[in-house]
């Protein structure tokens, strides 16, 4: 017997894991800030093995692609509204722990439908009609894209993760499908800039800025989803499912009905950004007219927690990350993969940081018991 101790003391771990309590904000994001600045330091090392550059003016060169210029602060901006509208999007399905993988098909068929009604009734409806027409169409668009798999996983439990994921396939291949109907000229696989001479569907813009009305429209998704969440009954009912359906159900809450509604929302915000994007930025639609946002969104979402305000900052951070890593390529004549190793070194820091805010590494100690490290 005594043999069995000895032996069980011998063989217990030195460290363990162990959920950490819930840290103050101010902790949290100093835990980020001391991450981001590790990260910098690894990135100013590999920079130095790997080209020889001065990492200083790396990093000022980064800081010059993204803010270098007026033009280029409001590119800045602009892309950042883009992507934060599909994080909006994701956000209340993955509350609910429905691994929506589909934003980026979603926002491919309501851009599709917002090109469909600039390419057939442009030069045929009013400015108002055509707009309303726009809007409607493109949130249906995104939003039956994404009802289809909540369905499916509501009533007979299929795997969303796989299904959202195969209806971006299908979705792009739909694009490409009708981007050869539409060509101009017939054959090319292009549509090239939809109504170009009328600018017939194209966004107005506000006081010179071509892009202002999108980013307005993007904060307004933004406060909206944030009182959505957090005061409303349907964002409670949300939280609720997301932590367990068995509790939802014991509490009477219809989770089929949760999801449904849930994913139609997600959709529909989807659809509008694809509105955005063909109606109020490049005014034509092509299979890469989501440029990766629908997966980008899933990493802004995670790392502001699902609060939609927060959103905005991790929504800048990765956005300043790309248009740095840009201008790092071009200046310096590097590869581009290499601007990708800089921005992948810095996000991974920041995903690990979540790690030590969530868990803390726990030293045993057989005289003094566990000391947290």
């Amino acid at each position: 017997m005594e043999g069995r101790r000895m032996s069980k003391k011998k063989h217990e771990p030195k460290f363990h894991i162990a959920k950490r309590d819930a840290l103050d904000w101010w902790k949290s994001w100093l835990i980020r800030i001391c991450a981001v600045a590790a990260a910098l330091i690894v990135c100013a090392l590999v920079t130095v093995v790997l080209t020889g550059e001065n990492p200083i003016g790396v990093y000022v060169k980064m800081f010059e692609g993204a803010f270098g210029t007026k033009r280029r602060i409001w590119s800045l901006v602009q892309n950042i509204a883009m992507l934060l509208c599909v994080s909006l999007a994701v956000t209340p399905a993955f509350k609910m722990r429905f691994w929506n993988i589909g934003a980026e098909g979603q926002v491919l068929a309501g851009g599709l439908a917002t090109a469909a009604c600039m390419i057939l009734f442009g030069n045929k409806l009013p400015s108002v009609a055509l707009y309303a027409l726009m809007v409607i169409t493109s949130c249906l668009a995104g939003a039956v894209w994404a009802v289809i798999p909540a369905f499916f996983r509501a009533n007979w439990k299929t795997n969303e993760t796989l299904f959202t994921l195969m209806m971006n396939y299908i979705a792009i291949q739909l694009v490409s499908y009708f981007t050869y109907i539409w060509s101009v000229p017939k054959g090319s696989g292009q549509i090239g800039v939809i109504n170009q001479s009328t600018r017939s569907g194209w966004m107005p813009s506000l006081g010179g800025y071509d892009y202002l009305l999108n980013i307005l429209v993007v904060a307004g998704l933004t406060v909206f989803m944030f009182v959505y969440l957090r005061s409303s009954k349907q964002g409670y009912e949300i939280s609720v499912v997301g932590e367990s359906e068995n509790t939802a159900r014991y509490v009477g809450i219809d989770v089929k009905k949760v999801i449904i509604r849930t994913m139609l929302l997600s959709g529909a915000i989807c659809g509008i950004a694809g509105l955005l994007l063909v109606s109020g930025t490049d005014h034509t639609i092509t299979r890469d007219t989501a440029a990766g946002r629908g997966f980008t969104a899933i990493m802004v979402s995670w790392l502001a927690k699902f609060n939609p305000l927060y959103m905005v900052l991790t929504s800048f951070l990765i956005v300043f990350l790309q248009k740095g890593a840009i201008e790092i390529s071009t200046t310096f004549g590097l590869n581009s993969s290499f601007s990708d190793i800089l921005t992948g070194i810095i996000i991974f820091f920041i995903i690990g940081s979540e790690f030590f805010i969530n868990y803390t590494i726990k030293v045993h100690n057989s005289k003094k018991g566990e000391k947290e490290s």
